[in-house]
């Protein structure tokens, strides 16, 4: 029992300490992306930090398999630099033994993992789009910039403000392009506010002063019409009726469909536990080196065993969801190789409990 507290103390601080870096770097990543948004007025600030750690919840089912096997790697690794490997071997330890506390950590990592691809996955993405699609409905005129162009309802509508007042929250030589199925509306105003409508309750903005172009995709003769106020709904009827995705689908849902890209996904999820405990397992054969090569020394040859079989991973999702490749083993055939290549480099197979070390 020893032993075994003593690897997985080795390997669960690094994975710990390496998987807190990657998320803060994820973190910065994805905040880069939407403050960009924040700042021409698209997203509230609120919701760009909600944002964010929707993201982070759902990269942790990949942060966390991939930081623990690196880990394994280079805790191993430096056991064999330091020649402890050499010493426990020399005292009866075979690496059947090593085996046993490096998959006890894995399946403790994989249950997390689990819970978080099974769960939080879907949940977070649905959050995730319900709050993209939210905030662009309920976009906000004062807080457009000068000269700047903005979409809402997935480019439905085109805005554009020449000057903003913020302080009179009101914006002046206003251009919006509305498109519908069979028609093409476009408003020029010299003058335009928002407001909450006091019998819908939905926001409204406010043109003074304006023409209306409208011209029609059937054939039929368009209209210009000129008026001094005219008010319409920003937020679309339809603002919270999201485009079908399959990644924010309930895991119990797709657990009873038929169809390939819900299969796939089904999968995947439930692929990236599994994924995690041979992936740890792995790195016990891919860390053994020499003492003078350093701890890092197997490093790069992991990463690059990772890199391959994520990135063919993903385009066996994408084969399974297009019908290229059977639904049967679908994904799974990644997670034999896996296993196999697992089984090349622990050859002969390992007595897991031959000998005991304390």
């Amino acid at each position: 029992m020893i032993i075994d507290r003593y690897i997985m103390r080795e390997i669960i601080k690094p994975t710990l300490a390496v998987c807190g870096i990657l998320v803060f770097i994820f973190g910065c990543y994805m905040a880069t992306r939407f403050l960009a948004d924040a700042l021409v007025g698209q997203l509230p600030g609120t919701t760009v930090i909600i944002l964010i750690l929707l993201r982070i919840a759902i990269a942790l089912e990949v942060l966390l398999p991939t930081t623990l096997y690196l880990s394994v790697v280079v805790a191993l690794g430096r056991l064999y630099k330091d020649s402890e490997m050499t010493a426990l071997s020399a005292c009866g330890v075979s690496i059947g033994r090593i085996l046993r506390p490096v998959f006890v950590t894995a399946v403790m990592i994989g249950i997390i993992v689990a819970g978080l691809s099974l769960f939080i996955r879907p949940w977070a993405y649905d959050k995730y789009y319900r709050l993209k699609a939210h905030a662009e409905a309920s976009f906000d005129l004062r807080r457009m910039n000068d000269g700047t162009f903005y979409e809402t309802e997935s480019g439905a509508r085109v805005i554009y403000a020449e000057k903003v007042d913020h302080q009179r929250d009101e914006a002046r030589r206003v251009f919006i392009r509305t498109q519908r199925d069979d028609a093409l509306q476009v408003i020029y105003a010299g003058k335009a506010n928002q407001s909450t409508d006091p019998v819908s309750g939905k926001q409204i903005v406010v043109f003074t002063d304006g023409t209306l172009y409208e011209f029609s995709r059937t054939g039929e003769a368009g209209r210009v019409v000129q008026f001094e106020q005219s008010a319409i709904p920003i937020e679309a009827e339809n603002e919270l009726r999201l485009k079908y995705r399959v990644k924010s689908v309930s895991t119990g849902s797709l657990a009873r469909s038929d169809d390939s890209q819900e299969i796939a996904e089904f999968q995947w999820r439930l692929s990236t536990p599994l994924a995690t405990v041979l992936l740890a397992m792995l790195g016990v054969p891919l860390s053994r080196s020499s003492p003078r090569r350093g701890k890092y020394a197997k490093v790069t040859t992991a990463v690059v065993i990772f890199a391959v079989y994520y990135n063919l991973s993903a385009l066996t999702k994408k084969w399974v969801e297009k019908g290229i490749l059977d639904t049967i083993p679908g994904i799974w055939w990644m997670q034999l190789l896996l296993a196999g290549l697992l089984l090349v480099l622990l050859w002969p197979p390992p007595l897991l409990f031959l000998r005991r070390g304390r």
